[in-house]
This record gives C-alpha cells, sequence and structure tokens, in this order.
C-alpha cells in the first residue's frame, strides 16, 4: 500500500470518528436540554411535591393547590445587617422568599421589580412580607452593595453556603436554582416556586391568587 493511502486511510478514520463523538455529544446535549425543559415548565402535574402534587404552568411557575400544601422549613439566622429574623414569626401574612447573589446576573435583572412590588404592599406592614436568602457571597459588603444599588430595604438572609437551603426536603418545592423565588401562604406552607428570573408581572401572579385565599 503507498504511503498516501494509508495516510487517506487513517485521515477518514478520524473523520469517521470524529463524527461519531460529535453526534453522540449532540444527542446527550439534547436529552440534557429536553429534561430540563420538562423539569421546569412542563405544563404538566407532578407527584411527590409540596404535600401531594403540583402543577407547573407555561410560565415556569410551580403551584400547589391548598389542601396539599407542605409546611415550609423554619428559617432563621443573621441577616445581611447583621440583625437576625425567624421566619415563623411571620405566619399570618403571605411570605416571598427570594434566594439571590449579588454575583448573578439574573439575580441583578430581577432585583428592580422585588424592590418595587415590595414596597407597593407595604415593606411587611400589610400582609406580604418579602424575605431575601443571599446565598455565595463571601462578604456582606458585597450583599449590602447589591441591596443599596438597588433599593431592597427587606431584610436578607446572610447565607454564603447555601444551609438554609438545605433545610427545605425533598420532594418538595424546594429552591433548585440561583436566582428562585418561593411564596409561603398565611400559614407558613409552600404555595408557589419559580426557579427563573422573574418580572413584575410574573412576580405578581405568583402573590395575588395566594393572597387573595379565604
Amino acid at each position: 500500500m503507498s504511503l498516501s493511502r494509508a495516510r487517506v486511510r487513517r485521515s477518514s478514520r478520524r473523520s469517521t470518528s470524529g463524527r461519531a463523538l460529535m453526534m453522540t455529544a449532540v444527542t446527550l446535549a439534547s436529552a440534557l436540554a429536553l429534561t430540563a425543559c420538562e423539569d421546569s415548565d412542563g405544563g404538566g402535574k407532578a407527584n411527590g411535591s409540596a404535600g401531594g402534587n403540583y402543577v407547573t404552568g407555561t410560565t415556569g411557575i410551580s403551584r400547589v393547590a391548598q389542601g396539599e400544601r407542605a409546611e415550609a422549613p423554619k428559617l432563621d439566622g443573621e441577616t445581611v445587617d447583621g440583625k437576625t429574623l425567624d421566619t415563623t414569626t411571620l405566619k399570618g401574612k403571605v411570605v416571598v422568599l427570594n434566594v439571590w447573589g449579588s454575583w448573578c446576573p439574573p439575580c441583578r435583572q430581577e432585583a428592580p421589580y422585588f424592590a418595587k412590588v415590595a414596597k407597593e404592599l407595604g415593606d411587611g406592614a400589610g400582609d406580604v412580607a418579602f424575605v431575601g436568602i443571599n446565598t455565595r457571597d463571601r462578604t456582606k459588603q458585597n450583599a449590602a452593595a447589591f441591596e443599596a444599588d438597588f433599593g431592597v430595604t427587606y431584610p436578607s438572609f446572610y447565607d454564603p453556603d447555601g444551609k438554609l437551603m438545605l433545610r427545605f426536603p425533598k420532594g418538595t418545592l424546594n429552591p433548585q436554582a440561583i436566582p428562585s423565588t418561593i411564596v409561603l401562604d398565611k400559614e407558613g406552607r409552600i404555595a408557589a416556586r419559580a426557579l427563573v428570573a422573574v418580572d413584575e408581572a410574573t412576580l405578581r401572579s405568583m402573590i395575588d391568587p395566594i393572597l387573595a385565599e379565604k
């Protein structure tokens, strides 16, 4: 066999192998993307949720019917401003929990909407209380600067290691991404969740139906 023919065959084998690896990578990526879409926005019903079944709508918001909600875990600890907070003292209010980090671009995107809606609903003085969970910020200064930049006046837990997020039991609507938003009903039960950055309309669509419940 001539040297030139041998080179052609080796080149052909490398090309075929490369195409096979590329096809495998594309197939795997497509499968992962499909799984992620189904998990976050399947528009259907899933089992083992917060007390029973939850429904994820086309906007990606997961909701739980009143009779099937699970109790939210107690969240307590130090806040970004050096005070302490215990969410169990907020029962009787609709509580909006937002997981965020100053390093997170989507968190910066949604922060003005949280600041605006929180102020319009009374900043905790009315029937709705907003509480942040700041995570993966290694200094409080970064978190405090974020709050100042976006006019966030409600308290946020300082939770750099994400320990508070781990208190949510598996099978509930636990926070699984940053940012995440969870809304608790007036009895302290998990009622709704979003795993993406939200705008003002989406945020209000999570709060208003729960606020209107008897």
